[in-house]
């Protein structure tokens, strides 16, 4: 059976870091800032919101939250974002996708300054990341997350590895190809136009599924011994447990993988706890470089 890569574990690894550092800073008068804003009334938004804001709090950081209601106007959401970028006790700045229809989303995730952009959704962190500036961006959570959780098994040099990354979206499938790419990983980036994606992804020693349909990678999609990243989180009817129940599966078909793989993040528990936990490492690291210091590495 292949090796459990624990999301908590790890993540309380960072956690716990974070709030060693974040006591250091502030024994010199700086206390990492996170403001988290929400439009609307959105209920997965609003745990996403509040489990961000109490580990903001866990960790020490001064946390704000901005709960705008629904009929916000993007005039009033971009008025906000420049009170919070000129505003010297926010290192971060997180705003909830996603965002009523009637704002635009890419003019407000532009708005954030990229110092402050913890998301790493920003143009400019973006195209830092594209071009191998890994030590100087911000990068998204969740890739930030797996790809923690990969270098434990494989460590940080992935030389002559092949990578197979499923999902080409802008939050994690383009951004964890660059941070493959910058691991020197040998890297094809596969979706729902790719011709005979099973084949393809036999030929992975790393394989990540963000794709964001449950259960689609098949055990025997798996190369023996690959490493698996789950990034997928999806809700399904569990009748097994009573009328109406659901329960979470991944993008990997985990009981039928686990017997190929070498190692596999499971899901719940998987790359989830890793996202809030690389909020708080990227907050810590504004907040260092913001203060004229050396960012602690994670």
């Amino acid at each position: 059976m292949a090796e459990i890569i624990d999301g908590k574990t790890i993540a309380e690894d960072v956690i716990a870091r974070v709030k060693q550092q974040a006591a250091s800073l502030a024994g010199s008068g700086v206390t990492p800032g996170l403001a988290v804003v929400i439009v609307g009334e959105d209920p997965a938004s609003q745990v996403y919101v509040a489990s961000k804001s109490r580990r903001a709090k866990e960790c020490g950081f001064h946390s704000v939250q901005h709960s705008l209601p629904a009929e916000t106007s993007e005039e009033a959401l971009v008025a906000l974002i420049d009170e919070l970028n000129a505003d010297p006790a926010i290192h971060g700045i997180l705003v909830q996708l996603p965002l009523p229809d009637h704002v635009d989303a890419g003019r407000i995730i532009q708005a954030i300054a990229p110092e402050k952009d913890v998301d790493g959704f920003h143009f400019i962190n973006v195209g830092k990341l594209g071009t191998g500036e890994v030590a100087t961006a911000f990068v998204p959570c969740t890739p930030a997350g797996a790809m923690l959780m990969l270098e434990r098994v494989r460590g940080k040099d992935l030389s002559g590895l092949s990578a197979v990354v499923v999902g080409r979206s802008n939050i994690v499938g383009k951004p964890m190809a660059n941070l493959l790419l910058a691991a020197n990983a040998t890297v094809t980036i596969a979706h729902s136009r790719t011709k005979d994606l099973p084949g393809l992804a036999r030929t992975a020693d790393i394989l990540v599924a963000a794709v964001g349909r449950p259960e689609m990678i098949r055990g025997d999609w798996v190369k023996p011994g690959a490493t698996v990243i789950d990034v997928g989180i999806n809700r399904i009817a569990a009748p097994e447990k009573g009328e109406g129940k659901t329960r979470l599966v991944g993008d990997v078909a985990f009981a039928e993988a686990s017997r190929n793989a070498g190692a596999i993040t499971p899901v719940p528990g998987g790359v989830g706890p890793m996202t809030i936990a690389m909020l708080m490492a990227n907050t810590l690291t504004s907040a260092f470089r913001a203060a004229g210091r050396e960012p602690p590495a994670f």
